[in-house]
């Protein structure tokens, strides 16, 4: 038979602290008869006295020792596991695991994660990139919470959170014919080498919007790690690249490079937060997201807001 309650183990402590029947039954707001029914009923339970009569302060019996013990280990885990349940269920703590798929966007993730950090000391912060899986499906699945991404997918229960929206801009040798144009045209870029981030065409805005809808192919393709390297690689006169405006801005003076827009209107694609539709509003979630787009807006160039679809 279990006759061991979490309220006995309340009641034992309660009366070491106080050293009475009579305090410890003020102390957990009950009457000194119904404080003393239960230890009764559980000493007839356990077939042994806890504590010895008439002693002040209130000696404990061996078992009444143990049962302390017991206490003393279980209500802090107990009263932990409560306050932990009430933080989750106010979104107060929690895992945020993300992936990216812009190289160029830890720029402005990083100096978001370190303010979030301080705000949101309790959630669980990981970040990796999204270059060699696929993070929205891992999104849905679980194993991701958030995904910042160009490309959202249908199918998927996710919600799309817009951070901003920017402008893919070819960069060009300044001595190169396509520097003499106001705006880059699909036709143009048949005869070049295009150099890109190591990842699939099909993350690249330039692919997806652009060259792919023409039916163009570049001359060739070339991969680059980073920025700055391939903005020395067009410098030289080996190829042109397609980069966003904010992540250009370093580059606006270099007077070996010049920018062009992406046909007469240019491209703008948008960013997005991608969450599980369940976790949009989860405080910790939601406020990692705004934390975002305000180190998005205080310290990039060029972006423009976007309402959510």
């Amino acid at each position: 038979m279990k006759f061991l309650e979490l309220r006995h183990l309340r009641t034992l402590l309660a009366l070491r602290e106080t050293g009475s029947l009579v305090e410890a039954a003020d102390k957990l707001f009950l009457t000194q008869s119904a404080l003393s029914h239960q230890i009764k009923d559980l000493e007839e339970k356990l077939g042994c006295n806890l504590f010895l009569r008439k002693s002040r302060p209130v000696q404990f019996t061996a078992v009444g020792q143990s049962l302390l013990m017991l206490a003393e280990r279980i209500l802090p885990q107990i009263s932990a596991t409560e306050l932990e349940i009430k933080q989750l269920e106010g979104g107060e703590i929690g895992r945020l695991h993300m992936a990216i798929e812009c190289h160029s966007c830890f720029d402005w993730l990083l100096p978001a994660i370190d303010e979030y950090r301080e705000q949101w000391p309790d959630v669980e912060l990981d970040i990796s990139s999204g270059f060699n899986f696929a993070p929205l499906p891992a999104v849905a699945r679980g194993e991701l919470d958030l995904a910042v991404t160009a490309d959202p997918l249908p199918g998927l229960d996710l919600s799309y959170q817009a951070l901003f929206s920017y402008e893919s801009k070819l960069v060009i040798p300044a001595k190169h014919a396509l520097a003499e144009k106001i705006y880059i045209k699909p036709q143009d870029l048949k005869n070049e080498v295009l150099i890109t981030y190591p990842v699939d065409r099909s993350r690249l805005d330039i692919f997806s919007q652009f060259l792919t809808p023409a039916g163009i192919e570049p001359k060739n393709i070339r991969a680059a790690d980073l920025t700055a390297m391939m903005i020395q690689l067009v410098a030289s006169g080996r190829g042109v690249t397609c980069l966003p405006n904010w992540a250009l801005k370093d580059y606006v003076n270099n007077p070996f490079v010049v920018q062009r827009p992406l046909g007469s209107n240019g491209i703008w694609p948008v960013l997005y937060a991608a969450t599980r539709k369940s976790d949009r509003d989860v405080a910790y979630m939601s406020a990692f997201i705004s934390c975002a787009i305000r180190t998005c807006f205080s310290t990039l160039v060029g972006i423009v807001a976007v309402a959510d679809e």
